[in-house]
């Protein structure tokens, strides 16, 4: 205690006050313009001018990506596989989604429904309810789908019953295949050869639609057996 104050709301506080000051340096500060100018040449150009410090440079993007709703992932991933190649894009691509989604189920946790509403709003409130098996579950298909958004799921889970490790390993286990569709797709871009840049994008369109398609499975067998 100090002044009477509990030291997890002066944890609290201070977290508040550090995701408020990185918001406003995004779009009020010195960084103002940075989300809206973030490209996959943009990224590109920062790893190769960070020299050996290049993934480290896509790792810390990365996480930043996935805490930070408004900073999009996908350029950064791109870039990843360009710049390094399919597989050890993909190695750099994941280390860096794991530990953003770790930070983002840690500040869920730390910091309660209320303040994250506040924040991200009611998107974040799903009210997340099911067995561990059945979060699991809800959270490796979501990583599946590109188009579901990252971090809100993140977010949510730490609100939810569900234990952090299921969410660390489900998220692994999701964001393999996504990310080494984004940085084969990255490197066939910069190889000038169209048409295995249009698989891969292909590749992406199946990844997205497969988990789409089990969902609906399961849920048209869930409702066969509730009328039997």
């Amino acid at each position: 205690m100090a002044h009477g104050i509990p030291v997890r709301t002066i944890v609290k506080i201070a977290v508040a006050t550090v995701l408020i000051a990185a918001v406003a340096a995004l779009f009020l500060g010195p960084l103002s313009g940075l989300v809206e100018s973030l490209s996959g040449e943009r990224v590109s150009a920062w790893v190769n001018a960070a020299g050996a410090w290049g993934p480290t440079v896509i790792i810390l993007l990365m996480t930043v990506a996935i805490v930070a709703t408004p900073i999009p992932s996908a350029p950064i991933a791109l870039a990843a596989g360009a710049a390094y190649g399919h597989t050890i894009g993909t190695i750099y691509i994941v280390i860096g989604a794991e530990l953003g989604a770790m930070v983002a189920f840690a500040l869920a946790r730390l910091l309660g429904r209320d303040v994250l509403t506040r924040w991200l709003g009611d998107s974040v409130d799903r009210g997340w309810l099911g067995s561990q098996n059945a979060l699991t579950f809800t959270v490796f298909a979501s990583r599946l789908m590109p188009f579901i958004s990252f971090d809100i799921v993140s977010y949510a889970a730490g609100l939810s019953c569900l234990h952090f490790w299921r969410f660390a390993l489900a998220t692994l286990a999701g964001i393999i295949p996504a990310s080494f569709i984004l940085a084969h797709f990255g490197n066939e871009a910069v190889s000038g050869e169209p048409g295995r840049a249009a698989w891969a994008a292909v590749g992406l369109g199946v990844l997205t639609l497969t988990p789409l398609v089990v969902v609906a499975i399961r849920e048209q067998r869930r409702k066969e057996a509730a009328h039997d």
